[in-house]
């Protein structure tokens, strides 16, 4: 009998014969001190990576900034990460196609990591590390930007990627933990948020969304200005 088997063995006798649960199960308020003191610290490690975003506050807005101008102009933006990381990710594609808080136009960005085919044929005709470095050249144009997520900042796919970018002149903008690290000396511009892996995560999907909000300024900015231009009779 394998390894594999006896385990797989031990798994279905536990099934057929679960543990008892006790007689009477804590109420929602009961914590033990030493799950309370867990949680509480994972809580204060957050205060790291909302200190370090905040003394790079200017560039998520500028980044807010340029990719509504980018993308009003008819660029778009691709997103890839690995993991929690590719969530996040999918995250600001929702955002961008659908709509972050009031209602505007859609647009278009593509996260690299959710077309699942694409990936798997080639992840199994290239190698993993292709996996988002060919569709940025199936998907790229000129004047597009590449939003790369990473909380170690050495993910050999996002690295690739972020090369392929560097070729086709797409902006590279990097969002990772720790630096300095591989993907944020590749990349263009990068935001990188000093706080443990777990809590850097966490940060990156505030970052995210203080992006969308300059982003969605930008474009009632824009859209203003070019409702104006339209009423008195197009551009300059």
């Amino acid at each position: 009998m394998t390894a594999e088997w006896s385990l797989r063995e031990t798994d279905l006798r536990m099934l057929a014969a679960p543990p008892p649960l006790p007689a009477a199960l804590p109420g929602s308020g009961f914590a033990d001190p030493v799950s309370s003191d867990i949680v509480l610290t994972h809580l204060d490690n957050v205060m790291p990576a909302l200190d370090s975003l905040r003394s790079q506050s200017s560039r998520l807005a500028a980044w807010g900034v340029e990719l509504a101008q980018r993308l009003l102009r008819g660029q778009r933006l691709l997103a890839a990460g690995n993991g929690g990381s590719a969530a996040e990710a999918q995250h600001l594609t929702a955002e961008l196609v659908g709509r972050f808080d009031g209602e505007r136009v859609p647009f278009s960005a593509i996260s690299l990591h959710a077309e699942s085919s694409a990936v798997t044929a080639i992840a199994n005709d290239y190698g993993f590390d292709d996996v988002f470095a060919r569709q940025v050249r199936a998907h790229g144009r000129s004047g597009d930007v590449l939003m790369l997520l990473s909380t170690s900042g050495k993910s050999a796919n996002l690295l690739r990627a972020a090369e392929v970018a560097a070729r086709l002149n797409i902006a590279t903008w990097a969002l990772t933990g720790v630096g300095p690290n591989p993907l944020a000396d590749a990349c263009d511009e990068a935001v990188m948020v000093d706080a443990l892996n777990a809590n850097a995560q966490e940060g990156h999907l505030i970052a995210l969304h203080a992006m969308c909000r300059a982003f969605d300024l930008e474009v009632g900015r824009r859209s203003g200005a070019d409702a104006g231009l339209s009423l008195r009779g197009g551009r300059p």
